[in-house]
């Protein structure tokens, strides 16, 4: 996966210390079927993730990274889900603590494909019969968009 030129720029200067970074999960929906791809770097199935680029809207990169990634357009639709995600510590000793915004996305145009090669297959996967296809955390993210409810959910809060 490419890292941001603003990333490389922060190790340059703090190493492997954690950096606290912003990501962003589009889960996009279309007729009952969720966008999902198949990640390049674990081979895990998850919806399209990001970083948020410096002074970029959240909602924004879900859209800029959907394309980027599936070289599908969507629009979003609502915040679904806030979450502080566990230290992520990468072979190299970097270190990152993620807050994941997790937004509800529609399908506007394209059909998808690994368009940048941060996934090795992208497609369209019923939201029903997901089961055990995706891990425990991503599943939590796309029922948190799926949701009838339309409240966005939080983490925390004490």
């Amino acid at each position: 996966m490419p890292t941001p030129d603003f990333v490389l720029d922060l190790r340059s200067k703090v190493g492997t210390h954690p950096l606290p970074l912003v990501g962003v999960t589009a889960v996009v929906l279309r007729d009952g079927k969720v966008l999902l791809g198949r990640r390049s770097d674990n081979g895990h199935l998850t919806p399209v993730t990001g970083i948020v680029d410096p002074g970029e809207e959240p909602a924004d990169a879900a859209v800029r990274e959907t394309l980027e990634e599936a070289d599908v357009v969507c629009r979003v639709e609502r915040l679904a889900w806030v979450h502080q995600i566990p230290r992520v510590t990468y072979d190299n000793g970097d270190q990152s603590d993620y807050l994941d915004i997790t937004f509800r996305c529609s399908w506007v145009s394209g059909e998808p494909y690994p368009a940048d090669g941060e996934m090795t297959e992208v497609g369209w996967y019923d939201v029903a019969a997901l089961g055990e296809l995706v891990l425990p955390d991503m599943r939590r993210r796309i029922e948190a968009a799926v949701a009838d409810d339309a409240l966005a959910r939080f983490e925390g809060g004490r």
